[in-house]
């Protein structure tokens, strides 16, 4: 199938590996260094809740075990779209606050992947500000097992000046997107 697959100009899309998502606190240093983003201390997780006791009990599973620690309750968030949006929080101006958000995100996702709900998880996102109230989030598609920034300006606009600037500054940190197409908008995503 590989030989068909380049004779026909198809490449296979990137698998999911979750554990790129601890790449995140380096790409935050580098992202404060290069552009004075800093992180925001929320993060979200997007995935298409699944009608069912089993989803239900994963589903209250990951909300009991993250409202276990010392830090703020989970919020679960529904958008227009059927989406439900777990939003963590941390502290934005504890050193360690980005790798404990990043270490709930991926227990998130791991346990529903493992639960065997991965088909449902659509992205997860650790949000930054900059001094001048810009803000950025990056994006990790869990299909793709990519990443990519995403800068809304207000309304159904976004910021990709600075989209640009911020994939070519953690470029060595990510493994970023490669077809922008993909970058798709989550204008109103909770926790940015």
């Amino acid at each position: 199938m590989g030989f068909l697959r380049a004779l026909l100009g198809r490449s296979k899309p990137p698998e999911p590996d979750l554990d790129r998502l601890f790449a995140l606190p380096s790409a935050a240093v580098t992202l404060r260094a290069a552009s004075g983003l800093r992180p925001m201390g929320t993060a979200s997780v997007a995935f298409r809740a699944v009608e069912g006791r089993a989803f239900a009990d994963v589903r209250r599973e990951v909300t009991e075990l993250l409202d276990a620690g010392e830090g703020p309750p989970v919020d679960q968030v529904a958008d227009e779209y059927g989406y439900t949006w777990l939003v963590l929080r941390g502290d934005p101006d504890d050193p360690a606050g980005i790798g404990s958000l990043v270490t709930d995100v991926h227990a998130v996702n791991s346990t529903l992947e493992e639960a065997g709900f991965g088909p449902s998880l659509l992205c997860s996102l650790v949000a930054f500000q900059g001094e001048d109230g810009r803000r950025v989030a990056l994006v990790y598609l869990y299909k793709r097992g990519t990443f990519y920034p995403f800068a809304p300006l207000g309304g159904q606009r976004r910021d990709t000046a600075l989209e640009l600037q911020v994939a070519a500054a953690v470029e060595g940190d990510l493994l970023l997107e490669k077809d922008k197409a993909r970058w798709f908008p989550v204008y109103g995503a909770p926790g940015l």
